[in-house]
């Protein structure tokens, strides 16, 4: 009796084995065909933008027909034996294209190569084209501790997207390496570089899938013919536009279809007044559905009289937008913001080299979608906005502003380098430095159907003539964005001789669109400013593009290890990783043992 027993103990524990082993090899097999994964990250590093799964779902779609020729192949070239830190970014990579093609599906087919396997010809091959004369992936050198020793290698950290037959695009998912300057695999390099790429992985594979699929480019005119931005003055934002939109300068020539075909418009820094030809162009573009971004001065002043003088009188430049501006709820003051975070100045007129100059205002973003989450974005002498409410018609909301401890100037004021040592080392402008209602609004964005600046201000016979196609109403929804400053997107620049006698211009090394000059010129740690992603966020908003707009705009937040607490706490650190694990297995198996034996002593 007790035998039999004991073999029926004995198959039905083989029996519970068996069925515990099924388990977990058919959950494998299924986990093979499944992706799926929890983020419990409070910022949600781990987790598609809502821009992402938009432009995925549409990708989707789009390529419901199987249609082989329409699938984006992503030839991924880090494979092979890599260092664990690589290895780490590589699977990073994976994981962030499992999540894609979990949601795109079989639009989006991918691959991880060894660019290291071959011959040595067959091998110099592949990297001439992969390296596409400097227009495709750009190679990396690293040095690295291996067995003791130090190893060079040669990385291709990039990816080819084939589309539709063709290799259509590159991806540069890490920086690239001077020749005959090798990067040292070193924890600072992990944890910056290395780091910094994985964050934004997202962002670098939905920008270069957005740019291979897109068929046509929506149009955009950089306004001319009023003393706007030169082109050499805005190469570096024209850069950031151009592979996704077509961007051409337009001069409007009282030409009433100057602006056909443009879904918008940029009016970067005007310095003559418009007429009433140009503005109603301009009024009949957005009762047209179109999208207007104006960044203009209300006030100028002749910098090198201030540098020289130590003062100077500002005057007004009557540009008349302003009037056409008001009739869309966006109201422009003669008057300058000064805010305590600010930039600094060199004036020689010191006791000391750099002073606050609070009229150098550090923006500072709202909530609203082209801000959310950016560095704060300089604007040097900015003029206060006042919104106009009308929720009947149109939805104004505010997207820059000064900080709490700000004010204003009165109208057309006096400029003076020494007004900042009047406040003393530690300024207050405003009465309450801390109350939010001192917030003055630096830039803003109307939305919804407007009525005409011209409605009952022309004759009849021109508003009833069909040849002017006038619109007393907005016939579709426009959008309208106001910057109280024109030259926040200038980028800085050298002349060289060109062919045929032309001379040929490009945008100096030094970013000034997101570094102070004036403290990288000291050595110092230079303020970082989101110039360059606040125009990009702004033109994607205003063009209704916002596939790559909420994953400039997330923000994952990383924390480094404290050093010093790990110094002074590490015998406790060991003692939670090494001895408390240690601990519960020793008393799991007491637990074990106990119940095992109290079972067995009663059979």
């Amino acid at each position: 009796m007790a035998e039999n027993n004991n073999k029926i103990k004995k198959f039905y524990n083989w029996l519970v084995l068996a069925i515990i082993v099924g388990v977990v090899v058919f959950l494998n097999i299924i986990g093979t065909f499944l992706y799926s994964r929890i983020d419990m990250t409070e910022d949600e590093r781990y987790s598609l933008s809502s821009g992402s799964i938009e432009f995925l779902d549409k990708m989707r779609e789009s390529g419901e027909d199987n249609n082989k020729v329409n699938r984006l192949y992503l030839k991924i070239y880090l494979e092979g034996k890599l260092p664990a830190e690589i290895k780490r970014f590589r699977n990073a990579i994976e994981d962030k294209l499992a999540e894609f093609k979990e949601i795109a599906g079989d639009r989006i087919e991918y691959e991880f190569i060894d660019p290291l396997v071959g011959t040595e010809a067959e091998q110099n091959s592949l990297f001439q084209i992969l390296y596409n004369k400097g227009n495709g992936i750009i190679p990396l050198e690293i040095v690295y501790q291996k067995d003791g020793s130090q190893t060079q290698m040669t990385l291709w950290p990039g990816a080819e997207i084939e589309y539709e037959g063709f290799t259509k695009n590159y991806i540069q998912l890490l920086p690239g390496s001077p020749q005959g300057q090798p990067a040292q695999l070193s924890k600072e390099f992990s944890e910056t570089t290395i780091q910094n790429s994985i964050n934004n992985l997202e962002y670098m594979l939905i920008s270069a899938l957005r740019r291979t699929i897109q068929k046509q480019k929506p149009r955009i005119a950089f306004l001319g013919g009023h003393g706007e931005l030169s082109f050499a003055e805005t190469q570096r934002v024209r850069s950031l536009l151009e592979p996704y939109y077509s961007v051409e300068d337009i001069t409007l020539k009282d030409s009433l279809r100057a602006l056909d075909g443009f879904k918008g418009v940029i009016i970067a820094r005007p310095r003559t007044a418009y007429s009433d030809k140009d503005l109603y162009i301009l009024d009949q573009f957005v009762m047209r559905g179109g999208r207007m971004m104006c960044f203009f001065d209300k006030l100028t002043f002749p910098q090198d009289s201030l540098n020289r003088t130590g003062m100077v009188s500002t005057l007004r430049t009557g540009l008349g937008l302003d009037k056409l501006l008001f009739d869309y709820g966006i109201k422009t003051e003669d008057n300058y913001v000064m805010d305590v975070r600010c930039s600094p100045i060199q004036t020689p007129f010191a006791k000391q080299s750099l002073l606050p100059w609070f009229f150098y205002v550090a923006a500072t973003p709202t909530k609203h979608p082209i801000a959310r989450n950016i560095e704060p974005v300089m604007l040097r002498y900015v003029s206060q906005i006042q919104l106009i409410e009308d929720e009947s018609t149109r939805k104004v909301s505010p997207i820059l502003t000064s900080s709490t401890n700000s004010r204003v100037s009165g109208m057309a004021p006096l400029i003076s380098l020494a007004m900042p040592m009047n406040y003393g080392k530690v300024p207050i402008l405003a009465d309450n430095p801390t109350s939010e209602s001192n917030k003055i609004c630096l830039a803003g964005i109307s939305e919804g159907k407007f009525d005409s600046h011209f409605k009952n201000r022309l004759t009849e016979e021109f508003a009833k003539n069909p040849e002017s196609g006038f619109l007393t109403r907005s016939r579709e929804e426009g959008k309208v964005l106001v910057v109280a400053n024109g030259s926040f997107i200038a980028n800085y620049y050298d002349s060289m001789p060109g062919k045929a006698g032309k001379m040929m211009y490009r945008p100096i090394s030094f970013n000034n669109l997101r570094y102070d000059e004036v403290m990288a010129r000291m050595r110092m740690q230079p303020l970082i400013y989101g110039n360059q992603e606040f125009f990009q966020n702004m033109v994607d908003y205003m063009m209704g593009d916002n596939s790559v707009l909420d994953i400039r705009s997330k923000q994952i937040d990383i924390h480094p290890i404290d050093k010093e607490k790990i110094k002074d706490q590490r015998t406790k650190y060991m003692l939670i990783n090494v001895v408390l694990p240690s601990l519960f297995i020793i008393l799991l198996a007491i637990l074990l043992f106990y119940l095992r034996r109290r079972r067995y002593a009663r059979s």
